[in-house]
């Protein structure tokens, strides 16, 4: 009874603190302008990764670890100025909270954001699923801020949530006007456990943990109708909660070079979508991975013009390997699309890997060249993992990136 009377209070509170705010914050009737480049040809995108709040809200620990989380927000954007915030799933441990305040950490997450004028765009991860909280919910949550660009563009029940695009604009007045230089695709990885449903014998029903058919229709659909209508192919970036087969292959067949790819390799092996179902559809903890996630990277590497792929899911990978060739084990031949993942940005969730964002910065004279350069944002104020994704990443040879550890 405790607990639920905190959920009540906390959720009493936020909404009356909404009540003072202008009404456009509590509506979520007006949005934000169009993503443009900036005036000197550079779009920058900041990825916040399995941020995990409300872990155990009825211990101390757990409003701490929200906290810290928050102070890692803030301190990275004290160094970086991002043109976009993407969250990249696991905002929230969906099977900690209660029914009457699940969605109420959202307004925590964004609240550095909106301070700063920032505008964000969402994937939910598996966390973001549970009896208690459902992606719908975090949907119109995020929605009562004008500063929200997610959206839902598949209505399917097998479908998830975030699955869209935002297309970004060349700098100008007139520039929408024209074709976007740029798309960035949004999917939804699904998995955690179905909202409020339980089978006939009581128990939580899981749902599935990759990208549905019905969404790679529509990618697929979308990104020729874009072709079409511009006559042109536009460069475009993915983001995506959990990792594809294809990063395990390369990581357990090829190997990441702590040179070549530089970034942390702890989570060996890493988990990727469908691990955990059977072919056959069913779930079940005998079967490693039952390769639902094929129509969806084939579907990526037949998309002409995609750049790299943004995951977060494995708290203790963060690495990028260009996908260029056919990987053991695989059926799918990479086009030279980088599977990236970010950094663990939030103290929820596993593992005590120093916390920081991936940060992603895209030139307009590169675009051609389908080129970018990253690099990670440490809470500490340090850069690590820099390196430009162009045609050499892969061979070139960069800094080896330290395995350094946080503690609350």
């Amino acid at each position: 009874m405790v607990n639920l009377y905190v959920g009540k209070m906390r959720s009493l509170i936020i909404a009356t603190a909404l009540l003072v705010l202008p009404s456009v914050y509590a509506q979520g009737a007006t949005e934000f302008s169009p993503l443009k480049f900036s005036e000197n040809g550079t779009f920058q995108i900041s990825i916040f990764e399995d941020l995990h709040f409300g872990e155990n809200a009825w211990d101390t620990w757990g409003p701490e670890q929200d906290r810290k989380s928050v102070t890692v927000i803030n301190e990275i954007l004290n160094k970086e100025s991002p043109d976009l915030v993407v969250l990249n799933g696991d905002l929230i441990t969906g099977e900690n909270g209660f029914l009457e305040n699940a969605t109420v950490y959202i307004d925590d997450i964004v609240g550095p954001l909106v301070d700063r004028g920032l505008t964000w765009a969402s994937t939910y991860g598996n966390h973001d699923s549970a009896y208690n909280l459902s992606r719908t919910s975090i949907l119109a949550r995020e929605r009562r801020w004008p500063n929200a660009r997610t959206q839902q563009m598949v209505f399917d029940r097998n479908a998830g949530v975030t699955n869209y695009y935002l297309p970004v604009y060349g700098a100008g007045k007139d520039a929408v006007h024209h074709a976007p230089k740029m798309i960035l695709w949004f999917f939804d990885s699904r998995g955690g456990n179905y909202f409020q449903e339980l089978d006939s014998s009581g128990n939580e029903i899981p749902q599935p943990n990759w990208v549905d058919a019905s969404v790679v229709k529509w990618f697929r659909e979308t990104s020729k109708h874009l072709h079409h209508k511009h006559k042109k192919v536009i460069p475009s970036l993915a983001f995506v909660h959990i990792p594809t087969n294809a990063s395990q292959a390369a990581q357990t067949e090829i190997g990441i070079s702590k040179t070549h790819e530089p970034g942390i390799n702890d989570d060996y092996i890493l988990a990727q979508q469908a691990q955990g179902w059977c072919e056959d559809g069913t779930n079940s903890d005998s079967c490693s991975y039952g390769a639902q996630d094929v129509p969806f990277m084939k579907a990526l590497v037949e998309t002409p013009g995609l750049i790299a792929v943004f995951s977060g899911h494995d708290h203790g990978d963060t690495w990028c390997y260009k996908w260029n060739e056919l990987l053991p084990g695989m059926t799918i031949k990479g086009n030279g699309v980088n599977l990236c993942f970010g950094q663990h940005s939030g103290y929820g969730g596993y593992g005590s890997w120093i916390r920081g964002s991936r940060q992603v910065i895209v030139t307009e004279s590169l675009l051609k060249h389908k080129e970018l350069d990253t690099w990670i944002r440490l809470e500490s104020g340090d850069i690590v993992g820099s390196v430009a994704l162009n045609s050499t990443y892969g061979e070139d040879v960069y800094p080896v990136t330290p395995d350094t550890t946080t503690n609350m």
